[in-house]
């Protein structure tokens, strides 16, 4: 029996799979495995534009704000001050999901607190609450006027050079 070159192998169509980019046994177990989910961000740090000031004069400019919960949206319906004015709403809901706003924190982030944020830092918040609330995140993609490139910001703030 005269043995020839065999035309195909199993050993050779392993290694032509693989002669792909990226591909290597160990490539090919990699892809079939899932990517790990990002944890779930629950707070987000904040830098109002404006700042609350207090009523001895200090000026508070970071703080927290976690994610609303279905309770969170339902028990200031149930509010008086609410149930009188329905523009309130946004200062009770706003008071219980701010978690810090300087050296105030927790349950000390009252409503009489977010009562007597400037209007800018009062809109930037109801902002900040929508996008954390409803896309995740406070990142938002913008276009330069001037080159039309486009890129990511972070609303919510933070210390000159971070991203």
């Amino acid at each position: 029996m005269r043995r020839g070159k065999p035309t195909a192998s199993l050993e050779s169509d392993e290694a032509a799979d693989y002669n792909e980019p990226g591909g290597s046994p160990a490539s090919a177990r990699a892809a079939a495995i899932p990517a790990r989910p990002e944890p779930l961000r629950t707070e987000f740090d904040f830098e109002l534009p404006r700042g609350y000031l207090d009523p001895a004069g200090v000026l508070h400019k970071t703080g927290t704000m976690r994610l609303a919960t279905a309770r969170d949206e339902l028990l200031p319906l149930l509010d008086d001050r609410v149930r009188s004015n329905p523009a309130y709403l946004t200062v009770v809901l706003l008071s219980r999901v701010l978690t810090r706003l300087g050296t105030i924190e927790g349950d000390d982030v009252r409503a009489s607190v977010v009562e007597n944020l400037f209007a800018s830092d009062l809109a930037f918040l109801q902002d900040l609450y929508r996008r954390v609330n409803t896309e995740g995140h406070t990142k938002a993609a913008v276009t330069c006027p001037v080159c039309d490139e486009r890129f990511t910001v972070n609303l919510a703030g933070g210390r000159q050079g971070e991203a």
